[in-house]
């Protein structure tokens, strides 16, 4: 566990899970891809080897603090470079994702750049200093507009110089959709996450609902999952439910989803990028996002 003093504060860092595999070659990583990945309450990077197409490291950090802010995280994040030898090497390519609630999805036909603010004000509030960035989700007529982590965006740039980010709805119905867009029944994804969870729908080869919920419960989260499905018109008897993420077949939330839901699973490696076998495939679960970022 790492622990840095920050103006009489002490902040806890706790790395959660450290892959490493034999075929890493800390000195020679000019031809690998860095991912990372941040919300306000941890920390996550993987490199793949672009060469050999496959992943040799993977990394994690939870942050153990009860109000988490932007002040934190970057305190935090701060800490993690100095003492992360494969976070100090240079790399061919960099991409970044912001996790976080600042979002929301408007259809292509109805975007106007000129209107940013006010399409998240609609899902958060919004201030005049809010810097505000968008992505155009792949084949889907779709934007993606968000308020980044700005802080942390610079300090990346004082490390790496160039790199590209999105925000994490992008990752995910990008990767979901050009798997399940063509699956003959109804799909309901739960990214499940530290305290919160993702909730995708993909139905008639179309995304039908992009939501992110927060829970503490088991019964918070079959109250969303439910309560999404009624509002979709969608028959517990008969959609997928597919779980993702921080979640294993005999966990709580597994469970208690296959109380209510008939066809419960969880999701299967399909990745284009070949694994070592350090990386189980509840890791490929797990981190689904970051693995899938570049």
């Amino acid at each position: 566990m790492l622990k840095l003093e920050v103006t009489g504060h002490l902040n806890m860092i706790q790395q959660k899970k450290n892959l490493i595999t034999n075929s890493l070659d800390i000195n020679n990583l000019e031809d690998s891809h860095l991912s990372i990945q941040f919300s306000l309450g941890g920390f996550s990077f993987c490199v793949l080897d672009k060469v050999n197409n496959n992943f040799v490291a993977l990394s994690e950090f939870v942050f153990n603090e009860a109000n988490n802010s932007p002040q934190r995280l970057i305190a935090n994040i701060s800490s993690i470079f100095s003492n992360e030898e494969l976070l100090k090497r240079k790399y061919s390519s960099v991409s970044v994702t912001h996790i976080n609630e600042l979002f929301t999805l408007v259809p292509k036909t109805l975007f106007n750049e000129d209107r940013l603010q006010d399409y998240v004000s609609f899902n958060t509030k919004v201030f005049p200093q809010d810097y505000i960035v968008f992505d155009e989700i792949k084949n889907l007529d779709i934007i993606s507009i968000f308020i980044p982590f700005v802080n942390i965006n610079n300090f990346l740039i004082d490390q790496f110089h160039h790199f590209e980010y999105k925000h994490n709805s992008t990752v995910l119905i990008e990767n979901l959709l050009s798997i399940y867009k063509y699956s003959l029944v109804p799909k309901v994804f739960a990214h499940i996450g530290h305290g919160h969870f993702e909730l995708i729908v993909i139905a008639n080869k179309k995304l039908q609902l992009y939501n992110t919920f927060k829970f503490s419960t088991k019964e918070d989260f079959i109250y969303y999952v439910l309560f999404t499905a009624e509002q979709l018109k969608l028959n517990p008897e008969k959609f997928e439910f597919v779980l993702l993420g921080s979640v294993e077949k005999n966990d709580a939330l597994y469970s208690m989803a296959y109380k209510y839901i008939r066809n419960v699973s969880l999701l299967e490696n399909r990745s284009k990028y070949s694994f070592d076998n350090v990386f189980t495939e509840t890791d490929k679960r797990t981190y689904y996002s970051i693995l899938n970022q570049y």
